[in-house]
């Protein structure tokens, strides 16, 4: 019952994260698929906007530390893990749960049909937007990520708290 009330919880501070940075979709490019990222920093109106690789990589970095840090406290603090094992594993169910109701709900299903997310200049390239595959490698992606994060939680719940 517990990953259930954890995982509603998570996907809905996702949900809300995701919307506020939507709110400028400039800010989000890089989670565009390449051919849109392509045309939005060739168009004239987004030159001075459009956010460098480097603030793309310090902001992956901060997300993760982040979640690093939430994951730590919720399965030490508030599951009582104590273990590598187990803190490792429920934090990856965890995980992969909001990694799945990132990509089919929030990437697939939400982003790919709200023409709030196209830029202009980029009406034309629907087949683009809804790029489905490129929403699952991002899924695949993320689990690969998860499998550092997730150890890193395991190890300092089993070394350090």
């Amino acid at each position: 019952m517990i990953i259930i009330i954890e995982s509603i919880i998570l996907c809905a501070i996702f949900t809300i994260m995701v919307y506020i940075m939507s709110r400028d979709p400039i800010k989000t490019l890089y989670n565009y698929p390449p051919k849109i990222q392509e045309r939005v920093k060739s168009l004239e109106q987004y030159k001075d906007k459009i956010p460098t690789q480097e603030n793309k990589v310090v902001a992956k970095i901060f997300a993760s530390i982040l979640f690093l840090i939430i994951l730590c406290v919720v399965l030490r603090y508030i599951n009582g893990y104590t273990t590598f094992l187990e803190s490792f594993g429920f934090g990856f169910l965890l995980w992969t749960v909001v990694n799945l109701y990132d990509a089919v709900i929030l990437d697939i299903i939400w982003f790919c049909h709200d023409k709030h997310f196209v830029f202009n200049g980029t009406e034309d390239m629907q087949e683009e937007y809804h790029n489905y595959w490129f929403h699952i490698k991002g899924f695949f992606i993320g689990e690969a990520l998860a499998l550092i994060i997730c150890a890193l939680a395991g190890a300092i719940i089993h070394f350090v708290l």
